[in-house]
């Protein structure tokens, strides 16, 4: 029998919320937002949509890097290869866990588009992954 962890559902929420900020703001208001601030609002968007999945199922990630999320989520849903081609694709902008590899850059303008294409990528396949779970039934007190 699955057993769900509490909160799942708010942190697919969360992440729609970050997902839908990068968006607007990478459109709306460029003069303030920066591709490294876009980034890192859609990373935190994907997290929170694959954390959301994860709970949803019963599981946790030993990490929170892209790459080990990944892996907790293909425990469950089997590969996903272009979901791991496009982690490898963000990834490239930082690999900051390891000291020895430490590697960071800042994405231009025209590598956004891509970015959060992988964002509406993951909330799809999140999506998908938790569409069936039913609700808890609330009983009446």
């Amino acid at each position: 029998m699955l057993v769900q962890i509490t909160g799942w559902r708010q942190y697919m929420e969360d992440g729609e919320k970050f997902l839908a900020c990068a968006i607007n703001a990478a459109t709306m208001r460029r003069h303030i937002f920066t591709p490294a601030i876009l980034y890192n609002i859609n990373a935190m968007a994907i997290e929170k949509f694959l954390m959301g999945f994860l709970m949803c199922h019963g599981a946790l990630a030993e990490n929170h890097t892209m790459v080990d999320i990944l892996r907790s989520v293909e425990h469950i849903a089997g590969p996903q290869p272009e979901l791991a081609n496009e982690f490898r694709y963000l990834d490239s902008f930082q690999e900051i866990c390891d000291m020895d590899a430490f590697n960071r850059r800042d994405p231009e303008w025209d590598e956004v588009p891509r970015m959060l294409e992988c964002g509406v990528m993951v909330k799809e396949f999140a999506l998908k992954g938790t569409r069936f779970v039913k609700k808890p039934s609330v009983s009446p007190s």
